[in-house]
């Protein structure tokens, strides 16, 4: 009697606990934006323009998750060159998303919008910084990796270092995707 040899695909157990993180935030996130939708309904919700400053900064997450995605093509072709200069862009934007997001809360601040001005100001200064608190930690992850990259321990594809780049990756383009779905809920309440 002959047995098959199956191979079986498994999923790396630091991509499970990134994904298994994701769906935690997808939850949190979904809880303050019910949240957000059920306080809405009191009578003294007060609605208010979002700052331009957030349009600009979700230009510039978009920009970085871009240049993040060429990078890591640039990398699998063993181009260091270009790897390195997208990386660094798309490092340089997402600081810019989070300069642009503080840049925002200080335009609400000049209008008189601020954190206890009312429900919705205080919803959307503690919904957009803990996305921003997200970000951070994806910036950490970032700040790692470039250390590496200065190094030049990434002048060379290997298995290693790709799960590196991918799950680094992986988690900003979650935060980036989580921005437009934030920016689209708010547009859409307000």
């Amino acid at each position: 009697m002959s047995t098959l040899n199956k191979t079986v695909k498994r999923i790396h157990p630091k991509k499970f606990a990134l994904w298994m993180g994701i769906v935690g935030m997808i939850m949190f996130f979904s809880a303050f934006t019910s949240a957000y939708i059920v306080r809405k309904a009191s009578a003294n919700w007060y609605n208010f323009p979002l700052p331009n400053e957030f349009f600009y900064s979700t230009i510039a997450i978009l920009g970085s998750s871009l240049a993040f995605y060429l990078s890591k093509k640039a990398y699998l072709k063993a181009d260091a060159k270009t790897f390195k200069g997208l990386y660094f862009l798309g490092f340089l934007l997402g600081f810019a998303f989070i300069g642009l997001q503080y840049a925002g809360w200080e335009s609400l601040q000049a209008v008189g919008i601020d954190l206890v001005a009312n429900q919705s100001s205080s919803f959307l200064y503690l919904i957009t910084a803990a996305h921003v608190l997200h970000v951070m930690g994806g910036v950490v992850a970032l700040v790692v990796l470039a250390v590496g990259l200065i190094r030049g321990r990434f002048d060379v594809p290997t298995p290693k270092r790709t799960l590196k780049i991918d799950l680094t990756f992986t988690y900003w383009h979650f935060v980036d995707i989580l921005w437009l779905y934030l920016l689209v809920f708010f547009l859409i309440q307000q």
